[in-house]
């Protein structure tokens, strides 16, 4: 038997369609929001203490979820204090705050930290922090970032940075630190 294209076999269709339709609406979102997150951000997984207090993890299971952003980077420089994401020579995502820019020098005298032989004053948010003379900061002597920003751990005591590895070449810069995502008790 026959149904006649009535009622019953159009509202099915007509459903069929809707269906589709959120489907392919869903799809191109999400499609959208991937191509967004594939362009302009970067998680980073914090596995190593150099960071601490801003940035807490000794592993993947336990280490703070970073988003980074990389947009902002192709058109304004990193400035003094933020926390970059940049790539190490093992092509590892590393974080750590900037302190010398392209053409700077930095250097540490009695303890503190200069840059153009100035005393460098800390933000209200970083008076915890005290960064140690180690690596090349040892010496006192100047060290030049050259076209690279030098970078160090707010746990200066347990951190491989530019006192180490030298000053960081903005083609290895990722972008910066943006958001803390997870856990959620420290977002």
């Amino acid at each position: 038997r026959r149904i006649p294209h009535g009622k019953e076999s159009g509202s099915g269709w007509e459903m069929r369609r809707r269906l589709f339709n959120i489907i392919e609406h869903s799809l191109a979102v999400a499609g959208g929001i991937l191509i967004i997150y594939h362009l302009a951000f970067h998680v980073t997984v914090i596995t190593s203490g150099s960071m601490q207090p801003t940035l807490c993890g000794t592993s993947k299971e336990n280490g703070d979820w970073v988003l980074t952003e990389c947009i902002t980077g192709r058109w304004r420089e990193p400035k003094r204090f933020e926390v970059i994401a940049f790539v190490d020579e093992l092509g590892v995502s590393i974080m750590k705050r900037v302190i010398g820019l392209p053409g700077e020098t930095v250097s540490m005298q009695e303890g503190v930290l200069m840059v153009d032989e100035n005393p460098l004053s800390l933000p209200p948010f970083l008076q915890a922090v005290s960064y140690r003379n180690y690596g090349n900061l040892r010496e006192g002597n100047p060290v030049s970032c050259g076209a690279g920003y030098y970078v160090l751990g707010d746990d200066s005591i347990d951190s491989l940075d530019s006192r180490f590895t030298g000053p960081i070449l903005k083609d290895r810069l990722l972008g910066r630190a943006w958001v803390r995502i997870w856990p959620a008790s420290r977002m």
